[in-house]
């Protein structure tokens, strides 16, 4: 009796340590790990790959036609990249006898990006988007990209004496950026809506990038 007993412990023992493989997984592939490591890599090739990905994002969004790769792989690291940067360009547009240190201007841009992005994302929630929080934010934070490309030209153009030519040259660049901003946006996050409600989300977003397109024209004169 005894020795049926162990022969029944010992068969149910083998089957509870046996290896769990989940559909389309090898039986040396644990689960949970990762197809690579990154602890055992150096510092730099880690850095250059995150480079690497969120320069594919920005090429993304200057040419938006493909739309999986910004939504499923997110990340916050491009929006914080554009806006420190933006953030940086507009401090220094202090006029002389401002004896302030530019921190206003620094943290106005900051505050509309992020409030704002977070703002026009729950707008999208409310009305039934199927996307998630943070996808939304890394979305409308990667499309100002065209909107800081129109920042850098009127820097530029600001190195010139200035005219009247020179102000609508760089109000149709920062035009142009919203437009593209709005458009790159739209074109990642329109189909998360329903098609009665799309319009309804398309123009929170429009006012957060032309809010930031205005903050490019005043701050650069």
């Amino acid at each position: 009796m005894d020795t049926t007993k162990l022969e029944m412990f010992d068969d149910v023992e083998s089957h509870v340590e046996g290896e769990m493989v989940l559909p389309g997984q090898t039986n040396t592939q644990q689960i949970g790990q990762p197809d690579f490591n990154t602890l055992d890599e150096p510092i730099r090739v880690t850095i250059m790959r995150d480079l690497k990905a969120v320069g594919i994002k920005f090429a993304h969004v200057l040419f938006p036609k493909e739309k999986k790769t910004l939504l499923k792989e997110w990340d916050l690291w491009g929006p914080l990249l554009l806006c420190t940067f933006m953030a940086m360009i507009l401090q220094g547009s202090n006029d002389a006898s401002n004896l302030g240190d530019g921190g206003p201007q620094f943290a106005e841009v900051f505050v509309i990006v992020w409030i704002g992005s977070m703002i026009v994302t729950l707008n999208s929630k409310l009305l039934g988007g199927n996307i998630s929080f943070f996808q939304s934010v890394c979305v409308l934070g990667y499309c100002l990209l065209p909107t800081t490309i129109a920042l850098i030209i009127c820097r530029i153009i600001l190195l010139a004496n200035q005219s009247n030519m020179l102000f609508f040259i760089r109000f149709a660049v920062s035009m142009a950026g919203f437009f593209w901003a709005t458009y790159a946006s739209m074109v990642f996050l329109g189909d998360s809506q329903k098609p009665n409600r799309k319009l309804l989300a398309v123009y929170p977003i429009g006012l957060f990038y032309f809010i930031i397109s205005w903050l490019v024209i005043s701050h650069t004169t």
